[in-house]
């Protein structure tokens, strides 16, 4: 049997093994840690079932797969996801890496304890160099810290569902290696950009949002047979608030320097491993 491709879950997979059964391919779901192996039991078909899996993967919603579903689906399968509590964590878990669900959970401690009367330590021991007295240029931490540390509810959802959305298909389709070194350079050398434009006084992990949607994006165009990208309407959102971040439009103290150096990060690394043969 030959792999063709991974999905984050069973549900979504039974639609391309039915429309892949009606193109006389015979392809079985067989369970993962994260998601579903799609495998293909003869290897002459595994080429097709390769293009349509990728063609699956832009366009995951066309009427055909629908279609399909209804002409070829078993009416046997059963899909128990139980209670809609448990079936959007399921989703949420399988959406993402260990890494991915790691920042995640940090993030949301720091920020939780941050609100419970810790803000000052907190602080004092994770804000960058010159934020407040007694920083030691050995306290080489403070470099990327800071990108752990959230000021408002806002900031924090909109942060983590990019980095959830965006960091778990780069981890769960690429592996774990390139979006940690997304992680570390755009958590660290943006912010260095930051403090130069700024100040030491800022937070976020915007700058390594802006390294993820640069990434998917380049990836994107340059190979999507790896399976991610970002659609367009998305990358523009994303390219409206780098523009309105340099203005007074919405009141808000941004970290423009992160956001443009997370963004550059992005790109650049996502056109050395859009070189890469594997």
């Amino acid at each position: 049997m030959i792999e063709i491709g991974r999905l984050p879950n069973e549900r979504a997979a039974q639609a391309l093994v039915d429309y892949l059964k009606g193109q006389e391919i015979d392809c079985q779901v067989v369970p993962a840690e994260q998601g579903v192996i799609l495998m293909v039991t003869h290897d002459r078909d595994s080429a097709r079932a390769s293009i349509e899996y990728q063609r699956f993967i832009q366009n995951p919603y066309d009427e055909k797969y629908l279609k399909a579903s209804w002409d070829n689906g078993d009416s046997s399968v059963k899909f128990d996801y139980g209670a809609p509590t448990l079936q959007l964590l399921t989703q949420f878990v399988t959406g993402a890496g260990p890494l991915t669900l790691s920042v995640i959970c940090t993030c949301i401690v720091i920020f939780t304890a941050f609100n419970l009367g810790f803000a000052n330590p907190i602080y004092e021991f994770l804000s960058f160099f010159g934020a407040v007295p007694g920083a030691e240029l050995t306290d080489i931490w403070r470099l990327f810290t800071p990108s752990l540390m959230h000021f408002s509810a806002l900031h924090i959802i909109f942060n983590l569902l990019w980095w959830w959305y965006l960091g778990g298909k780069i981890e769960n389709k690429l592996g774990i290696t390139p979006l940690l070194t997304l992680l570390l350079v755009a958590g660290t050398l943006p912010n260095i950009l930051q403090y130069f434009m700024g100040g030491p006084h800022f937070g976020g992990l915007s700058g390594v949002v802006y390294g993820v949607v640069g990434y998917t994006w380049l990836m994107g165009v340059k190979r999507p047979e790896r399976g991610i990208g970002l659609p367009p309407a998305y990358m523009g959102f994303m390219m409206l608030w780098l523009i309105f971040g340099f203005t007074d439009m919405f009141g808000l103290s941004i970290a423009n320097g992160a956001h443009l150096g997370g963004l550059a990060i992005g790109l650049l690394q996502g056109f050395v491993d859009s070189k890469r043969r594997v």
